[in-house]
């Protein structure tokens, strides 16, 4: 079995203990991974604090941290098929999608390199003639990044990313689910020659390695992408050392097609949606809204196509859709499935859990247009799961979109524009994809409101959050500054 261990202050160390990975396609353990504890969340915490304060990092300028992160985003783009390889292996994402992900992960650390020497203060125009007063945004400090097994080098980009470019140093915990590709991409960190302390990678389990993390006095930013119960649990820690927090969390997207839609495109855009990935990726479009007059056409054709997709092993380049994670992710998708059945959501194809080793799941319809409180609607699945609502009109379609706790991503196909322009006004999420879905770029921001977070990851709006801004007097005047206490 293959060892990964974590890195900290620039060296690779064996960590508290050893844990096991599972491989999702066949269920048997193929790597042994470094657990970190309090002692080892101590020390990572402590050589990032050291970093920022003292040494070559602090010292460097913007456009030196830029050129590192360049060379980082070299050494990526050059390890992408080791890096698929070992995040095909550990997490059960099909090797094409890991591929071409990592692939362009690189571009989010070139556009965070060429963005470093470009976050700039402001002058202000004070209404006192004799003082210059400007802002300097200067890094907030040792970020604590946590990230879950699901696309890890890409969501872990959009946080080191902009950390870096902005000044600070960072602690990343990759999940203890799948955690190898962001241990054996700490080792590009290392090459790119970062100094030590600047990136840690650790992983370990929530009591001693993600709480100890997250309430530490040596944090002074926690950047979180996960689920909301988790996310509670990181604000009450928070309130330990005040620090601040962006976090990027679940979602409930409404994918929202009207009958004068371009439906090939629509169907090839919801198949997408929902079962790449294996439906585990937050802005899944798991909420079909369609016009009751082209419902059930969308429906059978979205059924066939589903039939379609080749399931099998995630390493082979013909593989369309791999296992789910884990095994405790398949229990809980199946229960709802089946407690949505029970309130009376028609099972359109899926919906079994096939025989054999591996943590898979087909892909699953559920025609909900009988059972609005089926729970498929209203929670998150992070599955192959699709659940479908017909809807009579615009004002229609709007209710039911809102109609969640969640904020994320929305999906909308119309060929009318004026239709379209209502709706993205109308809309409460933080994404509106329109004619399109799940198109990313390293110049976009993401992130949503409710239960799906708060802050923003890509673009200059990222890199903002990593920092803090200091206002700054500066008196003009040769006069002496008046007695206090002497009136005129």
């Amino acid at each position: 079995m293959q060892r990964f261990e974590l890195y900290i202050d620039g060296e690779f160390l064996p960590g508290a203990a050893w844990f096991e990975s599972l491989d999702p396609a066949s269920g048997a353990p193929w790597a042994e991974i470094a657990e970190a504890r309090r002692a080892e969340v101590d020390r990572a915490v402590a050589a990032a604090g050291r970093a920022f304060r003292t040494g070559p990092w602090p010292a460097m300028s913007a456009t030196q941290r830029g050129k590192l992160l360049m060379r980082l985003a070299d050494l990526v783009q050059a390890a992408a098929p080791e890096l698929a390889q070992i995040e095909t292996r550990d997490t059960g994402k099909i090797l094409r999608e890991t591929s071409a992900q990592i692939a362009y992960v690189a571009d989010y650390y070139r556009y965070y390199a060429g963005l470093a020497d470009k976050i700039e203060g402001a002058h202000l125009p004070i209404d006192k003639p004799d003082m210059e007063v400007w802002l300097r945004r200067e890094p907030i400090g040792t970020v604590a990044a946590i990230v879950p097994w699901n696309s890890q080098l890409f969501l872990s980009a959009v946080k080191l990313g902009p950390a870096l470019a902005a000044g600070c140093t960072v602690v990343l915990k990759a999940s203890e689910d799948g955690p190898a590709p962001l241990l054996a991409f700490a080792r590009l960190v290392h090459e790119a020659g970062f100094p030590p302390g600047v990136v840690n990678v650790i992983t370990g389990f929530a009591p001693d390695c993600g709480a100890v993390l997250t309430a530490h006095p040596g944090i002074d930013h926690i950047a979180f992408t996960g689920g909301p119960e988790t996310a509670r649990h990181v604000l009450r820690a928070s309130a330990e050392n005040l620090a601040s927090t962006s976090l990027e969390l679940g979602g409930k997207s409404p994918f929202i097609v009207f009958a004068d839609a371009d439906l090939e495109s629509a169907v090839n855009a919801q198949i997408a949606g929902i079962f790449a990935a294996t439906g585990q990726s937050c802005v899944a479009g798991s909420r079909l809204l369609v016009q009751e007059s082209i419902k059930a056409g969308m429906l059978a054709e979205l059924a066939a196509r589903a039939g379609r997709i080749v399931i099998g092993a995630p390493g082979e380049m013909t593989t369309e859709m791999g296992p789910l994670c884990t095994a405790r992710q398949r229990a809980r998708l199946h229960g709802i499935v089946t407690a949505s059945v029970a309130a009376g959501a028609r099972l359109v194809c899926g919906g079994v859990i096939p025989e054999g080793p591996g943590t898979y799941y087909p892909p699953t319809i559920l025609d909900c247009s009988a059972a609005p409180e089926a729970p498929c609607l209203h929670e998150e699945m992070f599955g192959p799961v699709l659940s479908v609502v017909g809807f009579a009109d615009e004002e229609a379609a709007l209710r039911i979109a809102n109609d969640t706790a969640y904020g994320l991503a929305s999906g909308l196909f119309t060929r009318d524009l004026s239709r379209a322009h209502r709706m993205i006004r109308a809309l409460r999420a933080g994404i509106v994809w329109v004619n399109t879905y799940r198109a990313v770029s390293p110049i976009a921001p993401f992130g949503g409101h409710g239960l799906s977070g708060h802050g923003r990851e890509g673009g200059l709006a990222a890199a903002l959050d990593y920092t803090t801004v200091k206002t700054v007097w500066l008196r003009t005047s040769e006069e002496p500054i008046p007695d206090p206490f002497v009136m005129r």
